[in-house]
């Protein structure tokens, strides 16, 4: 599918299972979504973040999707134009691009860094998977799956999963015990899964206990979460109480906190989870004014960033984004 198409594809969505035995399968408790280090990130500076911006501008054209933080206080941006990545800096703002992409039909949607450096990068409609270094900016490795569109990424400390939005099935990419990757197969979604005629898999983050893994279904029962088991991959509906979340895009995890960022409703959707990520409860809504369809999120500190999309307009060479940093609740 053309990024055109792709695009469309957002436009229209703007618009219209069994426990398992312990958290040793996914690498234990999932305490942050941006890499298998435990423990939330604080800020290694003196004082606070008071003073550090809550809003700053990214290239014109850009065309932002993905974000990722790792341990030190980036932000990592990718590009739906050109695969570009941007790498800013959040006590000021300020960034650069530090990795070229494979060019137009080869965006850089999810992204998720590991402690060592890497960044793992879904390729949308371009079907492929990629490694980057983003102390060199080179693409290590790049890795042609078929999928239709490669969407989002999260990271056990035994592999990278990725979810594909136009098929029932998960990419997991092998990684050893340094986090280097190794082989990709084919994970076939079945259960509860219901697939669509169009975009259904989004986000996707581990269980609290780490056992399992959580996916965005925005076309089962009007949009909901799905816990999947890694090795069968049969899915089966997490109960949020009657909560509905058919705009769900990013997921973060911290603790047995789950941030749902919902999209064209300019709104993140806050559950508590049970260890098992079995159940979830809401907790609240958190809106802001300088949302501009907000697709994923990504924490530092006491803080949410997010990349302002704006999937509500045709983008252009001159359209200007944004990413916003919000308190965590």
């Amino acid at each position: 599918m053309a990024l055109a198409d792709r695009s469309f594809a957002r436009r229209r969505l703007l618009t219209t299972a069994a426990a398992l035995g312990g958290a040793a399968l996914l690498g234990g408790t999932a305490h942050a979504a941006e890499s298998p280090e435990k423990g939330p990130r604080k800020d290694p500076q003196k004082g606070s973040q008071k003073n550090w911006p809550d809003r700053f501008p990214l290239p014109n054209g850009f065309q932002p999707e993905g974000i990722a933080i790792g341990s030190a206080p980036f932000a990592y941006f990718g590009s739906l134009a050109n695969g570009d990545i941007y790498r800013a800096s959040l006590a000021t703002g300020r960034g650069s691009v530090i990795s070229k992409g494979p060019g137009a039909g080869h965006p850089s949607v999810g992204l998720k860094i590991d402690r060592h450096g890497r960044l793992f990068v879904s390729g949308g409609s371009g079907g492929d998977l990629r490694t980057v270094d983003v102390r060199t900016g080179e693409i290590e490795k790049s890795y042609a799956v078929g999928g239709t569109f490669v969407n989002d990424v999260i990271l056990t400390p035994g592999a990278a999963w990725f979810t594909d939005s136009f098929a029932p099935q998960l990419y997991r990419l092998a990684l050893d015990r340094h986090g280097r990757p190794g082989a990709v197969r084919t994970v076939p979604l079945g259960g509860d899964w219901q697939q669509g005629t169009d975009f259904t898999a989004n986000g996707i983050e581990r269980t609290p206990d780490g056992s399992a893994l959580l996916v965005v279904n925005a076309f089962a029962d009007g949009g909901t979460l799905m816990r999947v088991d890694p090795r069968t991959g049969v899915a089966a509906a997490v109960d949020l109480g009657g909560a509905k979340i058919p705009n769900g895009d990013g997921l973060l995890l911290l603790g047995r906190t789950l941030y749902v960022v919902q999209q064209q409703q300019n709104a993140i959707d806050v559950f508590r989870l049970n260890s098992a990520g079995t159940k979830g409860t809401v907790i609240t809504r958190i809106t802001d004014p300088r949302f501009r369809i907000p697709t994923t999120a990504a924490a530092w500190g006491d803080r949410l960033y997010l990349p302002n999309a704006r999937f509500d307009v045709e983008p252009t060479p001159d359209t200007e984004y944004d990413a916003v940093a919000v308190r965590q609740v």
